[in-house]
């Protein structure tokens, strides 16, 4: 096991060196410049579009709503890496890292669109007549028979992260912090869970989406007053955080108190990171969900979808980052979601625990409910719809394992895994860009009329 672990290690630092960084970074930046900021420019529009696709459009074709596949989206993406992967970007990489998280998010606004472009442009219809889409998809039908062994790496890469980034570590994230607020086991945490995913599952994606678009909203929304009300109390020190973040991301960040001290290099590696640990913009995963999406075309579903990567971590991952900056528990020596809870404890005596306790448990249920989704397709793209309902009992069995392991390694393989995921992806994105370009600017040069057609 050891040799095990110390070669997941030498293969995380590799993935996740400057030649990742420069490949997620650079693929955003390079879809923002081909689209002429479009993404920022038409943020607005999205927000439009997202209010109006609770109800599928007339002459719209696929399986859940706009709006319940953006949440689907963001029940997988919402959740440990809003409140522990934060903290430990900023424990690590100190505050600058919350400046590149904001970096990767923007530019990744463009990635997430040229994903769901793709996504909706080259889905398919199975054998029970759903649709189905994502990397693999756009790869076999985008780029042509040559390029089938990316569709097949990146099928492969996603079933096995699922059982990590999206199942046992988010379950190990919700039994563990139940066990340490409420006193309850992680054996009959892990049961509870096994039971309601259980119950979710069996009504396929029409349930998850509906699950999600009812639960997204509302957890996501009291996540946020906590946090505002934790900012609200300590006011006075917002300006002295952005300067701190702006500071360190460029200068590094010196040791003080209980914090280590940070490189910029920290700041740059842990901030990227934990912002696509959260977002996933460039991962592949969101796609998959919005490939069902009930819609018009391409466009339309790309410009609802980009919302995902500035909701998730434009607004959540930094009313985190924020408030363990502002009531000054970064310099503490606390780390993980632990490092969340001190801060959110510090301004909400007796009640700030609990908040932030109650929300990881809801955001990693629905992370693991979404996550069903993406593992659920890579498998049915591998093996067939037969593989469907024996995916989702292994996926629910895995959910208890989660929750009572020690999962040390478990958290390096998902993070490794995440990497392998996004390279494939990555590579179809930059040779379907030309596609994206044309599609995007056929659409904006006829106000949505080409939309029709597709």
């Amino acid at each position: 096991m050891e040799m095990l672990t110390t070669a997941t290690q030498w293969l995380n630092g590799l993935v996740w060196g400057v030649p990742m960084l420069v490949l997620i970074l650079g693929t955003g930046f390079f879809l923002m410049f081909r689209l002429q900021l479009m993404p920022i420019k038409k943020l607005g529009h999205g927000f439009s579009l997202l209010i109006k696709g609770r109800q599928p459009a007339d002459g719209a074709k696929g399986d859940i709503s706009p709006f319940n596949a953006l949440m689907t989206s963001l029940s997988a993406t919402i959740g440990t890496g809003n409140i522990a992967g934060v903290a430990t970007a900023v424990f690590i990489g100190g505050p600058g890292a919350l400046f590149y998280m904001w970096l990767t998010a923007l530019v990744g606004m463009a990635t997430k669109y040229a994903e769901a472009v793709c996504a909706v442009k080259y889905r398919e219809q199975d054998e029970n007549g759903h649709y189905v889409g994502g990397p693999m998809y756009y790869i076999k039908n985008g780029l042509g028979s040559q390029w089938q062994w990316l569709a097949l790496a990146f099928a492969i890469f996603g079933a096995i992260a699922g059982f990590g980034i999206g199942n046992t570590v988010q379950a190990n994230s919700i039994a563990g912090a139940i066990e340490g607020s409420f006193g309850v086991t992680t054996s009959i945490t892990g049961i509870a869970v096994m039971v309601l995913v259980g119950l979710v599952l069996l009504g396929g994606l029409k349930r998850i989406a509906n699950v999600a678009g009812t639960l997204v909203p509302l957890m996501a929304t009291a996540y946020l007053i906590a946090g505002i009300v934790v900012l609200g109390l300590n006011i006075s020190e917002i300006p002295a955080a952005f300067g701190l973040v702006f500071d360190s991301a460029f200068s590094g960040q010196a040791a003080a108190g209980g914090f280590a001290g940070a490189t910029v290099w920290a700041a740059i590696r842990f901030g990227v990171a934990r912002g696509i640990f959260s977002n996933e913009a460039g991962l592949g995963s969101a796609p998959i969900a919005h490939a069902s999406a009930n819609t018009k075309g391409p466009v339309n579903q790309g410009l609802v979808a980009m919302l995902g990567t500035f909701i998730d971590t434009i607004i959540i991952c930094s009313i985190t980052g924020l408030a363990i900056i502002v009531t000054g528990e970064w310099q503490s020596g606390v780390n993980g979601a632990a490092l969340t809870s001190a801060a959110f404890e510090s301004a909400l005596p007796g009640v700030g625990g609990y908040i932030v306790t109650i929300s990881l448990a809801i955001f990693a249920f629905t992370t693991i409910i979404g996550w069903s989704v993406y593992g659920e397709r890579c498998v049915q793209y591998l093996f067939g719809i037969k593989s469907i309902m024996p995916f989702r009992i292994l996926w629910v069995i895995a959910i208890y394992f989660g929750a009572v392991a020690d999962l040390g390694y478990i958290w390096l393989l998902a993070d490794t895994l995440n990497a392998l995921m996004a390279i494939p992806n990555l590579i179809a994105l930059l040779l379907l860009s030309p596609v994206v370009v044309s599609v995007t600017k056929a659409f904006f040069d006829s106000n949505g009329k080409t939309e029709e057609t597709q």
